[in-house]
């Protein structure tokens, strides 16, 4: 089993151990994947992961959707944004790099440790990169509109080392 079916099978079973439901995942992203929590467990998933964040402060539109990145050494999301969600990450695993800005123009990178929260605007630009060791981080997503919800169509990818 490789480095990597190692690590996504740890998480699952992880998860699993806390009775939570996975909706969907994704683990050929080519920098890492991703599991899909059910929305029903959102309360349940940031008293897990998110220990100071209030559901209801949280809760924009009535709609939050749970998930876990995993994110490999070396590699980085696309430098994107969205129009239908903000998000909210917290590191379970790292450090990991991040990125944002509230202009297309990349900012220096800024590393997260385990236990540290990086709270993204709607529209505001943003990329995770994995650092030395495999990066694992918790996210919320925030959906503004609960007639028109966020999904992964959109990500507004601005550069991607992948040619997506």
């Amino acid at each position: 089993m490789s480095d990597k079916e190692q690590r996504f099978k740890a998480v699952e079973e992880n998860l699993s151990k806390q009775g939570f439901k996975i909706k969907d995942q994704d683990l050929e992203r080519p920098w890492g994947g991703f599991f899909v929590i059910e929305e029903d467990q959102a309360k349940e998933f940031i008293q897990a992961y998110f220990d100071d964040v209030k559901i209801n402060e949280i809760n924009i539109s009535g709609r939050l959707s749970p998930k876990i990145l995993l994110v490999e050494p070396g590699k980085r999301l696309s430098w994107q944004y969205h129009h239908r969600r903000a998000e909210i990450w917290q590191v379970i695993d790292g450090p990991v790099g991040v990125i944002k800005s509230i202009s297309d123009e990349q900012k220096p990178i800024k590393e997260y440790n385990k236990g540290e929260k990086v709270i993204l605007k709607q529209g505001e630009r943003h990329r995770i990169v994995g650092l030395d060791n495999w990066g694992v981080v918790a996210e919320i997503w925030q959906h503004v509109y609960s007639d028109h919800l966020s999904n992964e169509k959109d990500i507004v990818r601005l550069e991607d080392d992948f040619g997506r």
